[in-house]
């Protein structure tokens, strides 16, 4: 491991850790060359498929860019950091598992979505205007119908 302040190669570790969920070691660092400490993570590197944006471009899967989507539509919401990215990370573990070379990025979306309808309905507009691309305003005022009657326990209207 190289110093990020000296860029020695010579360190010693001096605590580890590993995560609540066990897929992460931490380790705390000091530079030999320095003596300043650096905090390194290990995690297992899962061969995660490609994301096909909607314009067709592709590009590897990142758990951050699902953070940063669901931390836009909790804005000003009582959602924490914590709950962010165990939706990131539940949504990048089913991924995984799907064992796809290749996966849309309305797909990822849509893994998204009950798990923020779950936790902050407010939130889950937000993010479904975004998903589900709603063309024009009527669109929107179905999600949000189909939305008040699941919490009523009303059907939605047939139109």
């Amino acid at each position: 491991m190289r110093c990020p302040f000296c860029t020695a190669y010579e360190d010693k570790v001096i605590e580890t850790r590993v995560s609540k969920d066990g897929t992460e070691i931490r380790r705390r660092r000091e530079c030999e060359g320095c003596s300043r400490r650096y905090t390194t993570y290990e995690r297992i590197e899962e061969s995660m498929p490609m994301v096909i944006k909607a314009d067709g471009r592709r590009e590897p899967f990142d758990r951050a860019k699902i953070e940063h989507g669901v931390q836009s539509s909790v804005a000003k919401r009582p959602v924490s950091r914590e709950q962010i990215a165990t939706i990131a990370l539940e949504v990048e573990r089913e991924v995984s598992e799907l064992s796809l070379s290749e996966i849309p990025s309305r797909e990822i979306g849509e893994r998204v979505l009950p798990r923020l309808k779950a936790l902050d309905q407010v939130a889950y507009v937000r993010y479904a205007s975004i998903y589900r691309d709603f063309s024009d305003v009527e669109g929107f005022a179905k999600e949000l119908d189909k939305l008040r009657s699941e919490d009523s326990g009303e059907h939605p209207a047939v139109s």
